[in-house]
C-alpha cells in the first residue's frame, strides 16, 4: 500500500489502537485526556465528504481499494437478520455486488480485507473468528487476488500469522508476522526475520528503508515501578541487511508513579518525502489512585539523525493520528485535516436523504473505516457507515463518500 493509505499493520494489540482512533469520525478527543482547542485560523477552502454511494442495505463498509477512478472495491457486511460478509465494486458507471471468491472458502467470519500490492495489484484475505472476535493477522486466513479480470488464490501468501501488509510494489512487500518477527517478499520468496523489540506497527519509507515501532521491557528506563518493569519506547529500522535498535526517548510520570504504568509506540507513519513520525501513549492502570495523573500522549519525528518531539498541531488536531497524506496537509482520524501551513481544518460531512428510512430529527454519526486516494488525482474515497440513531428504528447506513474542495 501507498503512504496515501494509512492503516495500522501489526497485532491484535494495533488493531484495538487503530479501532479506538482511526476508525471513529466525527467524535472528540482520542483517548481520556481532554484538552481546550489552541487557535487556530479559518481554512482557506471548505472540505467536506458527500455521498457517492449509499448501499440499500443495514450494515456497514469495513474496507476499501481504489485501483483507479472506474475500479474501487469494497468490503463490509450486511445485518439484515442474518449477519453476511459483502464484496462491493465500482466499474465507473455502477456499484454492484460482487461473490465473494471462491479461494476464500465459505465467507464466514468477519468481512474480508483488501490489500493494495504496488499501484495495480489487488489482494483480499479472510478474516476468521476466534471466540466470536474478527483476528486480522490469524494464521488460519485464506487468500485472493486480482488479476483484472478475474480472482485466483495466492501461490506465496504471507507465511504466519501476517499482520497487514505494507508494498511498494508486487516484489518488495512486508508484514509482521508476530510481536518479533516480520516477513519480506522480494517477488521470489518470504524472508522472516527477528525484531530486537516487541513492536505493533510497521511502515516502509523506501527502498531497504523500513521502520518498526513498539515497546522494550528492559533497559534503561525499564526499572521495576511496583514489582513490574515501566516498559519503554522502541523502534527498530531495517537497512536493507538487518533490523537495528534506534534510540528511542523514554516517557515517565513524576513520583508519585500510578499503578501498572506502560509507555510504548502503537503507530508510525512514512510521509511521501521519506519522514518518519511515530506516535503512542504513556498510561498507566485507572480507578486504583486518587487522584490521577493524565495520560502522556508520545509524537516523535525522525529528524534523520535521531528522534526529537513534534512541534505541537494546533486545537482538535493536537492529540489526532495521520489516516492520509496529500500535498497541502495530513488527513486525521476523527474527520480533520491538518494543513501544511499548520490550520487544523474540520472535514465537513452531509446528512442522509430521507429516503434512506432517516428522519429529520435523527442524529446521524459518519464513521469512516478507512480513506484512499484515486491515483494520479486530488481525489480520495471513504468508506464507512452513517450510523443512525432515532427512536424505534435506528439503522446503519453503509456509505462510500468522496472529498469535495471549496
Amino acid at each position: 500500500m501507498s503512504a496515501a493509505r494509512i492503516r495500522c499493520r501489526g497485532t491484535a494489540v494495533c488493531a484495538a489502537f487503530v479501532a479506538s482512533l482511526l476508525a471513529v469520525a466525527g467524535c472528540g478527543t482520542p483517548g481520556g485526556q481532554a484538552k481546550a482547542p489552541s487557535s487556530s485560523k479559518a481554512p482557506k477552502a471548505e472540505l467536506s465528504w458527500k455521498f457517492e454511494h449509499i448501499a440499500d442495505f443495514n450494515g456497514e463498509l469495513t474496507d476499501v481499494a481504489v485501483l483507479a477512478e472506474d475500479d474501487i472495491w469494497a468490503t463490509g457486511a450486511e445485518n439484515d437478520g442474518n449477519y453476511a460478509s459483502l464484496l462491493l465494486h465500482y466499474d465507473g458507471e455502477r456499484w454492484s455486488r460482487e461473490p465473494l471468491p471462491d479461494a476464500l472458502g465459505d465467507g464466514e467470519g468477519y468481512p474480508p480485507m483488501l490489500e493494495e500490492i504496488g499501484d495495480k495489484g489487488l489482494w483480499m484475505r479472510s478474516m476468521p473468528r476466534q471466540d466470536g472476535v474478527p483476528q486480522a493477522d490469524a494464521a488460519a486466513a485464506k487468500w485472493a487476488q486480482w488479476d483484472g479480470t478475474r480472482w485466483s488464490p495466492v501461490t506465496n501468501p504471507p507465511p504466519g500469522a501476517a499482520g497487514n501488509l505494507d508494498a511498494t510494489s508486487p516484489d518488495d512487500i512486508w508484514t509482521l508476522t508476530g510481536e518479533q518477527t516480520a516477513a519480506h517478499w522480494d517477488g521470489t520468496r518470504w524472508t522472516t526475520t527477528r525484531l530486537p523489540y516487541k513492536v505493533s506497527d510497521l511502515a516502509v519509507a523506501g527502498p531497504d528503508d523500513v521502520w518498526a515501532v513498539g515497546s522494550r521491557s528492559t533497559g534503561p528506563g525499564t526499572e521495576t515501578v511496583h514489582g513490574e518493569p515501566y516498559d519503554q519506547p522502541a523502534s527498530t529500522h531495517w537497512d536493507g541487511t538487518s533490523w537495528k535498535p534506534v534510540d528511542t526517548p523514554r516517557a515517565r510520570f513524576d513520583e508519585p508513579i500510578p499503578p501498572e504504568p506502560v509507555a510504548g509506540l502503537n503507530k508510525v507513519f512514512a510521509l511521501e518525502d521519506g519522514q518518519v513520525r511515530a506516535y503512542g501513549t504513556n498510561s498507566f492502570n485507572h480507578g486504583e489512585v486518587e487522584p490521577e495523573p493524565d495520560d502522556q500522549y508520545i509524537r516523535l519525528r525522525w529528524d534523520g539523525a535521531k528522534w526529537a518531539e513534534q512541534d505541537p498541531a494546533p486545537g482538535q488536531c493536537e492529540l489526532r493520528i495521520p489516516v492520509g497524506q496529500e500535498k497541502g496537509g495530513l488527513f486525521l482520524d476523527g474527520n480533520w485535516y491538518l494543513t501544511d501551513d499548520n490550520r487544523c481544518v474540520k472535514i465537513k460531512r452531509e446528512r442522509l436523504p430521507l429516503s434512506t428510512g432517516a428522519r429529520k430529527a435523527s442524529n446521524q454519526m459518519l464513521w469512516l473505516k478507512e480513506i484512499h486516494r484515486i491515483p494520479g488525482t486530488d481525489e480520495w474515497i471513504g468508506a464507512g457507515k452513517v450510523e443512525v440513531m432515532q427512536s424505534g428504528d435506528p439503522f446503519g447506513a453503509p456509505v462510500v463518500v468522496r472529498l469535495e474542495r471549496g
